[in-house]
């Protein structure tokens, strides 16, 4: 499993011209799935993120966890695009959509957080905070 996260003073994530989630201060988890990810891969990134340290502490350094703030999650098969080999991206490392979504849903229940709309075209807005983007792999 793979989340590309960015501390966000703002984002927002539409669909076919309907706004389906925005937040405050918080993260923004761009998540991808792979053919080996499960249940526990799933508790296990979402505790990990709930702890990552990336926002300020009372002297300025990237030292807090999440806390109170917000998440949106958006689902990103294209985490798992492969681009070694010549100039189209593949794919085939990104799991199915019937074993992605569950898993998808999982993480974004365990941490409280808005979401996109799994599988949709999705034009997602982000005012990066920092910028401060970090790739959590397990």
């Amino acid at each position: 499993m793979r989340a590309l996260v960015q501390r966000v003073s703002e984002a927002s994530v539409t669909a076919d011209g309907d706004l389906l989630a925005e937040i405050g201060p918080g993260l923004l988890v761009m998540l991808g799935i792979t053919h080996d990810d499960d249940a526990v891969t799933a508790d296990r990134i979402a505790e990990k993120l709930r702890a990552l340290r990336v926002f300020g502490d009372a002297e300025g350094r990237m030292n807090e966890p999440l806390g109170p703030r917000e998440v949106l999650v958006v689902s990103q098969f294209t985490l798992y695009g492969d681009a070694r080999k010549g100039t189209r991206p593949s794919y085939v490392a990104a799991a199915r959509p019937e074993h992605a979504e569950p898993l998808y849903e999982r993480v974004a229940d365990a941490l409280g957080a808005q979401r996109g709309r799994f599988g949709a075209h999705m034009l997602v807005a982000l005012v990066n905070d920092g910028p401060v983007t970090v790739l959590v792999e397990l």
